[in-house]
């Protein structure tokens, strides 16, 4: 488990580019493809996406502190920009977020500290 928390190579960096690429079809698609679902799946796709950036951006070897830093502006401007382009920006999605982020982040820390022992 060690060696696969600490291996920052090809594979690890291509699958954040996945990640990011995935977070902007999902988050800028414009209204009409969005599809419809029932109050609160999207903030469990916010929280689920925005955990995959984190776990893939850790994986590639992004430190924590930068990594959190990063997504969370990343979130609140894409907030942002979904309101120019015609989609609901709400603050409960970059909660959603921000959560997804600080949940992967301490299960990467805790299973980190776990591996050393």
């Amino acid at each position: 488990m060690r060696d696969a928390l600490r291996a920052h190579g090809a594979l690890a960096r291509g699958a954040f580019a996945v990640a990011v690429l995935l977070s902007i079809s999902v988050l800028f698609a414009p209204p009409s493809d969005v599809p419809s679902a029932p109050p609160g799946v999207d903030k469990l796709v916010h929280a689920s996406l925005f955990g995959l950036l984190a776990l893939t951006g850790r994986w590639a070897g992004f430190s924590r502190p930068v990594l959190a830093s990063m997504l969370v502006l990343y979130g609140a401007a894409s907030e942002v920009l979904q309101s120019l382009i015609g989609r609901d920006a709400a603050v409960g999605d970059l909660l959603a977020d921000v959560v997804g982020v600080f949940v992967v982040l301490a299960a990467w820390e805790w299973a980190s500290r776990r591996a050393v022992h």
